[in-house]
């Protein structure tokens, strides 16, 4: 959605405030699930404090996909855009302070939003981002080994490393936290293995 891009269109400053009263904020504890994989989302989520990742079960394992921070909003799109049970759950990994709008709102907000003259222009842009984001994971997942992807996390996206918790680090690697042991160890000597 747009909201989390208020910095970079400041025009959607009056959206946000008109859209405020029908957002519920919600202060919450970590591991709290705020949308459970296979159930409908019918929120869009901006998070204002903490951290959020989203999840799915792989035959009783936790695979984590992407980490959310301050000022992002997500929701499981496909599910909903097609209210179609979603693919991951949603999860805040810290203490977090969220805001949900439900569908309808976003529905009417977008309708409203379609009449600002960038509007396309912002979307496309958006779409574009965030694509190019999606691919890019996609491409260094089959790509880059175990090492490459948290010694990219180290170079590209520090804050990770930081405030996410190294068993879902590992998950989002695809490797046990023993093998993430190894790879730091490697780092910490300066002998990485690409």
């Amino acid at each position: 959605m747009l909201f989390h891009f208020r910095t970079q269109f400041p025009q959607l400053n009056p959206f946000w405030d008109k859209y405020l009263e029908y957002q519920q904020r919600l202060e919450i504890p970590a591991k709290t699930i705020l949308l459970e994989e296979g159930k409908v989302s019918g929120q869009y989520i901006f998070i204002e404090k903490g951290c959020v990742r989203a999840v799915f079960n792989n035959n009783g394992e936790d695979k984590t996909v992407q980490f959310f921070f301050e000022n992002e909003g997500l929701t499981s799109f496909e599910s909903f855009i097609n209210e179609t049970p979603g693919l991951f759950s949603i999860e805040t990994i810290e203490p977090s302070i969220v805001y949900l709008l439900p569908k309808s709102y976003v529905i009417q907000l977008v309708d409203e939003l379609s009449h600002e003259p960038d509007f396309i222009q912002m979307i496309l842009r958006l779409s574009a981002a965030r694509q190019t984001h999606y691919i890019n994971e996609f491409v260094s997942f089959i790509r880059d080994t175990p090492e490459r992807r948290y010694q990219k996390l180290l170079n590209e996206r520090p804050h990770i490393i930081q405030r996410v918790p190294q068993h879902y680090i590992a998950s989002y690697l695809g490797v046990s936290t023993v093998h993430l042991s190894r790879i730091k160890s490697k780092l910490a000597k300066g002998k990485p293995h690409f």
